[in-house]
């Protein structure tokens, strides 16, 4: 298998492409009209030194790296996959299709041009340091703003940040045999100082159409292939993203690939043998901090090799928060409304006098979590609350969980994995765990594996019992404090809509659980001591009508009985550690979270309008449906991870058939007891409209799945029972629509199913006519924080009505 790549700034040299504007005579002309200029006397004369300033370096690049695959095409070269370095990477999107030549051009002009206005900044190449020695010199130092914004190869790493601080680091790693040396470039690319390049640049973005590439291309941001609809915004995340080139590297690797062809330069393609000839040693375990800040963690060993320095480089922007102007103070909560006190168990910073939307809700559940803001995105299915969403809502002090249900265990590993190197150490993170009622094996390696990865928060979906994985999880990480009580180093945050499934998870884990576990060995004696004396859970989201699994809750009545069970718990069992309750389904307005709060909400968790964001792993098709929905765009159809229960999600009802087909079958799965019971042009017409294939045909895919994960038994189980084997059948429908959604396929829109609930409706009619209208210009982080603000108006504007209403409290008499 063969990678193409391109390399970025650096490759530029006087005299380069001189072959290539004689064989191309038209694209010569086209360059030259579009960028003001002669790029041909630019780059084989360059008479006025300009090659080296970004502005003029990048458009001359991407038409050499162009012209030059061109002319490679044209001698028979064939490519399966394309890569470049930062810069590099457009060509690469050419390469495979993205774009046309001019497109491309054009869009590295202006991105040139805003990475040449940065100004403050510095880049320093790192050269022969173990990545876990130049840590510790970098902490030590004092270097904490500075992060890691090219991971070129094994033995060459660039540090971006302000000038200052990097006009420092210099002289101070020379002073310890440290060889680096300081790139001439203007501003901190690839670091968060490019945050202001980066939303010029997305709007820029906006204005063209770009498509998806036809070859595989791995993008720097995520060392990962270009999915469906995502071409503009990760090429606007690039700006501040870290060129992540050894992983996409070691991607392409893993993925077969054994030949290298470099155009354009020759640059990477020694990073590319670096890369190849060093070892990989075994995944770290622990969380730590991230690649993208200074402390991030050693994935592998490096080579003392001196290889050359790669100017182009950066990670994800952490936004500071907006202040505003001051305002009457609004209701502060510390602690939940049982009257117990908490312990300081994750320190905060304390906020800003005038961040008022900090002190909303409960401080216990912040301090708990290390947050900002009492505010959480849940970790909606199939990967859709992705890596980076969970990373966008850790840097502004928001829980974000990531979404696994439907995703294989690579998948997740992978996703933690993504996280964990774009958090900065210490910040907060969930993962989800959807309770799997097929197949409990599978529920309780999913939490194995979170504990191999350090995981230390998940939220718990879709249970409707207490199960053996559950209490593994929380009980393995108790331990004993100074005083004997239990720390809690586990947290579940359970989603319940229910009250007696809360109950359960108010109260400790059962004890036969728990002597289970502790007799296979997966528990100490002293864990099963300490689980004595904790809940299940010390954060129960109560999960009102929603999208996804839902029972249809109305919050009003759901958040009074909660409360009541949460007070007879700590009653009963005399918790040290207080519980908070958040409240979740419907929150898409202001008013909608300020009315959470007032009704005792410790925080919020946000849902379906996450899923309509620049984060979101939704395809860009679908996402460009829902930014127009109302609130009554939404309806109800069987669940298909607990189909025969009769369980029920909240979907997308516009423009899709899928509520009413997914309900159909669900009625033919009650009235008949086997495929060849329904009638002959029931069958006729399900095979046509919903499958799109022969039952047949489903059957032998539901066959390899079921194999794929060991499960044999239930392919000879659902043979002997025709009724099980139509469930098994009528299930893989909604695995299907499901793809169509997250894959965007035009070609079956109608099948779709896309969980979202009104919530979502109301928020666009909120931002209608604004320019939060796109959804290219919706991010999680700033959606929650205008959502909180706005709740701070709301409940300051009550207030001020219920005193100008009611009069002043009456003072208590004696």
């Amino acid at each position: 298998m063969r990678a193409v790549i391109f390399p970025g700034q650096g490759a530029q040299r006087r005299g380069m492409g001189a072959e290539l504007f004689d064989a191309y005579p038209d694209a010569e002309q086209e360059a030259s009209e579009i960028l003001g200029r002669s790029i041909r006397r630019l780059c084989l004369e360059d008479p006025d030194k300009e090659l080296g300033d970004t502005r003029c370096t990048q458009p001359a690049l991407y038409v050499v790296g162009t012209l030059a695959h061109r002319r490679w095409r044209e001698d028979g070269g064939a490519a399966d996959r394309y890569a470049g370095h930062s810069l590099g990477e457009y060509c690469a999107l050419h390469a495979a299709g993205a774009f046309d030549f001019a497109t491309g051009l054009r869009l590295v002009r202006r991105r040139g041009e805003l990475m040449a206005q940065a100004r403050g900044g510095g880049m320093v190449a790192v050269l022969g340091l173990e990545p876990p020695r130049l840590r510790e010199l970098l902490a030590e130092g004092g270097f904490g703003s500075l992060v890691v914004a090219n991971d070129n190869a094994p033995a060459q790493q660039v540090v971006s940040g302000a000038v200052e601080v990097i006009g420092d680091l210099v002289p101070y790693l020379e002073a310890r045999e440290v060889r680096c040396a300081r790139l001439n470039v203007s501003g901190a690319f690839h670091s968060p100082l490019m945050a202001a390049a980066k939303e010029e640049f997305s709007r820029y973005l906006a204005e063209f159409r770009l498509g998806d590439p036809l070859v595989p291309v791995i993008a720097n941001a995520t060392a990962l292939p270009y999915p469906p609809g995502e071409t503009a915004r990760l090429l606007a995340e690039q700006v501040v993203s870290p060129v992540r080139w050894t992983e996409g590297v070691r991607h392409l690797l893993d993925a077969g690939v054994t030949e290298f062809v470099e155009l354009g330069g020759r640059v990477v393609g020694k990073l590319v043998e670096q890369i190849r000839a060093a070892p990989r040693p075994e995944p770290v375990a622990e969380p730590g901090p991230r690649p993208g800040s200074v402390a991030e963690p050693a994935l592998r060993p490096e080579p003392a090799s001196r290889p050359e320095p790669v100017a182009e480089a950066v990670p994800h922007p952490e936004p500071a928060p907006s202040p505003e102007p001051a305002r009457p103070r609004a209701p502060e909560r510390t602690a939940p409304v049982d009257g117990s006190s908490a312990p300081p168990v994750v320190p905060t910073e304390p906020p800003a006098a005038d961040e008022r939307a900090t002190h909303l809700g409960s401080e216990v559940f912040r301090r708990r979590h290390g947050l900002r803001y009492a505010y959480a995105g849940g970790g909606l299915y199939r990967g859709v609350a992705s890596p980076e969403m969970v990373v966008r809502f850790g840097r502004a002090g928001m829980l974000g969980v990531l979404g696994t249900g439907g995703l294989p265990p690579a998948e997740v590993e992978h996703g933690v994995r993504e996280i964990q190197r774009g958090l900065p150490h210490g910040r907060a993170y969930g993962v989800n765990l959807l309770a799997d009622h097929d197949d409990p094996a599978a529920e309780r390696e999913q939490v194995e594996l979170l504990l191999r990865l350090g995981v230390r928060t998940v939220e718990a979906s879709a249970f409707v019992r207490i199960t053996p994985a559950l209490v593994r999880f929380r009980a393995s990480g108790l331990r004993a404090g100074p005083d004997g009580k239990p720390l809690c180093e586990h947290r579940i945050l359970a989603k319940v809509s229910r009250p007696e499934i809360a109950a359960e998870f108010l109260a400790p884990p059962p004890r036969s659980i728990l002597d289970g576990l502790r007799a296979e060995g997966s528990l100490t004696d002293e864990q099963v001591r300490l689980a004595a004396q904790v809940p299940m859970s010390h954060d129960l989201t109560v999960e009102a009508d929603s999208g996804g699994h839902t029972d249809g809750g109305i919050a009003a009545v759901l958040m009074p009985a909660m409360l009541g069970l949460r007070q007879r718990a700590v009653r009963e069992h005399g918790y040290a550690e207080p519980i908070c309750l958040g409240l979740a389904g419907g929150i898409g307005t202001p008013s909608a979270v300020a009315a959470a709060f007032l009704l005792g909400a410790d925080y919020v968790l946000t849902g379906s309008i996450n899923q309509c964001t620049a984060e979101s792993a939704m395809s860009a098709p679908v996402k460009d449906v829902l930014q127009d929905i109302g609130v009554d765009d939404t309806g109800y159809a069987p669940a298909g991870d607990m189909f025969e229960m009769g369980a029920q999600v909240q979907v997308l009802r516009k423009g899709v058939f899928f509520p009413t087909r997914a309900n159909k079958l669900f009625a033919l799965h009650a009235h008949y007891d086997g495929w060849e019971q329904i009638p002959l042009r029931t069958r006729k017409l399900v095979e046509r409209t919903y499958f799109r294939r022969s039952a047949e045909e489903v059957w032998d895919e539901v066959c390899a799945h079921l194999r794929s994960r060991g499960r044999e038994a239930q392919i000879a189980q659902a043979e002997q029972q025709p009724k099980l084997k139509l469930a098994r059948l009528f299930r893989w429908y909604f695995h299907y629509s499901t793809t169509l959604a997250m894959s965007g396929d035009e070609h079956d829109k109608v099948n779709r199913q896309v969980h979202t609930g009104p919530a979502l409706g109301a928020f666009n009619d909120w931002v209608r006519g604004t320019e939060l209208h796109p959804w290219q210009h919706r991010h999680v982080d700033e959606i929650g924080r205008l959502l909180l603000d706005g709740a701070v108006e709301t409940i300051g504007a009550a207030v001020e009505h219920w005193q100008a209403t009611l009069g002043p409290r009456p003072e208590p008499v004696g």
